[in-house]
């Protein structure tokens, strides 16, 4: 397009002014306000130029985009004071998928935040005492019951307690400068993870003021390695789980009982990061290697550190478990109060563990979703496949796996069936991207050219708008 007649179509826009006074906007400046309204004829005026910039309109076109101006600044509007955060359906097959959020809560936990949010509460104060309390009594009275309980007998040879802080990667970092501030921390090399955005525990450690000494190899490192490296500067022996990846072929590492004891000759405290941290026997879901909360305690390990927001089920939160002098420490340290958490993530964390409990793992959705079988979502899926009637659509059931994600169990996988959706008129991608384009967006995966569906993380009473969206698209 020549630069006079670009010229000529911008002569055409009206001014942001002229668009304000819009008959057909008089509606919408009464309901949202002039200022409002302004900003969206602003930015709908913005975008008409940059179209005219780039040579994607001509008179014509203009023209027509002039003619529904105001309902281009309506729906602008609209975009601008609707949410950005929002639900989505999860078809993807992973539990804890980081990037939709990771754990979905138990109806318990928003109930409770809601009522501890919309009214004043004993967050940090003992009603029956009329004074000042501490704010992590709340979840660690039920943590201590969960595992204190669980561990009583020869094995727990100290008092067990908790802490809460935003998320695992504080509650190492909280831990490491509380333990081993200007000291050195023993950690194997095949151990030296990264974990999500790219932070890596050789970086934590460095905030920490925490000295990194890193011995073995990445694929083999033995006891004597940690032994021949204790030194008068040594001030923790550092376990870190490999949640988001496995080593296999010749490999080695010690047995966690070898460590707890080379921790306790030499009067070291011994820290395990498990990353995820399991309340749930995992086993019984057919997921194994993937160590727990309590059998890393029971071993012997001073203290644990695991994610609230992952295996637990909970709010994004990160705990710390373990010796009771070492955890009042830590709570002792400024940084924990940096660190620490709201009141909502202490309702929610408490409902959450209440759940466990009473022994209603049902109640918790990560947990109920792990335990659906293959055959309880083949129905769902054959029954949303029946629905399905359009001849340039094919759905059919096929057989799959679900992974549990998050960072967790990653050679874990459970037997499932997926709905696989192809068309004759367009790509697997096209496909995927309009189910993400429904008004209650389906975010499913793309493979072998096909759309698929994973209804173990579809809630059930979420199957007839995943229906309702595939005779759509």
């Amino acid at each position: 397009m020549k630069a006079s007649s670009k010229a000529e179509l911008y002569r055409k826009l009206p001014s942001v002014d002229e668009l304000a006074h819009n008959p057909d906007l008089a509606s919408l400046i009464s309901r949202e306000g002039h200022a409002a309204v302004t900003d969206s004829a602003r930015a709908v005026l913005a975008r008409l130029r940059e179209e005219i910039t780039a040579g994607h309109l001509d008179t014509g076109g203009i023209d027509i985009a002039l003619s529904g101006i105001a309902s281009a600044v309506e729906r602008e509007l609209r975009q601008s004071l609707s949410y950005s955060l929002r639900t989505v359906i999860n078809a993807m097959g992973v539990i804890l998928h980081t990037n939709l959020g990771r754990a979905p809560l138990p109806a318990s936990a928003f109930e409770h935040m809601k009522e501890i949010a919309g009214n004043y509460s004993n967050l940090e104060f003992e009603i029956d005492k009329g004074a000042r309390g501490r704010r992590d009594i709340h979840i660690d009275r039920l943590f201590r019951k969960l595992l204190s309980e669980e561990l009583a007998g020869p094995s727990l040879t100290h008092d067990v307690s908790t802490i809460v802080v935003n998320n695992n990667a504080a509650a190492v970092l909280l831990a490491l400068n509380t333990l081993a501030e200007g000291g050195e921390v023993i950690v194997s090399r095949g151990e030296l993870v990264e974990i999500g955005g790219s932070f890596r525990i050789p970086e934590v450690m460095t905030k920490s003021n925490a000295i990194l000494r890193e011995v073995g190899t990445t694929n083999r490192t033995r006891l004597t390695d940690y032994e021949s490296a204790i030194t008068d500067k040594t001030r923790l022996l550092l376990r870190v789980h490999r949640s988001n990846f496995q080593i296999t072929g010749f490999t080695e590492q010690p047995w966690i009982q070898e460590l707890v004891a080379l921790a306790r000759k030499h009067n070291i405290p011994l820290l395990e990061d498990l990353g995820s941290g399991a309340l749930f026997d995992l086993r019984s879901v057919g997921v194994n290697d993937e160590p727990g909360i309590l059998e890393s305690l029971r071993a012997g390990v001073d203290v644990v550190t695991y994610s609230g927001d992952k295996l637990l089920g909970g709010p994004q939160a990160g705990i710390l478990s373990g010796r009771s002098d070492l955890i009042a420490r830590m709570r002792a340290n400024s940084l924990f109060r940096a660190l620490r958490v709201d009141k909502l993530t202490y309702a929610a964390l408490e409902a959450t563990l209440l759940a466990y409990v009473k022994h209603d793992h049902d109640a918790i959705p990560v947990l109920l979703m792990m335990r659906l079988s293959k055959e309880e979502i083949g129905k769902r899926a054959k029954a949303i496949a029946e629905k399905i009637r359009r001849p340039e659509l094919s759905v059919s059931v096929i057989d799959g796996e679900s992974v549990i994600g998050g960072g967790a169990a990653p050679s874990g996988v459970l037997p499932t069936t997926l709905l696989a959706v192809t068309s004759k008129t367009v790509s697997a991608d096209e496909l995927a991207a309009r189910l993400r384009a429904s008004s209650s967006p389906i975010i499913a995966r793309v493979e072998d050219a096909q759309v698929l569906l994973d209804l173990r993380t579809v809630f059930p009473e979420q199957d007839e708008t995943v229906a309702v969206a595939l005779r759509q698209i």
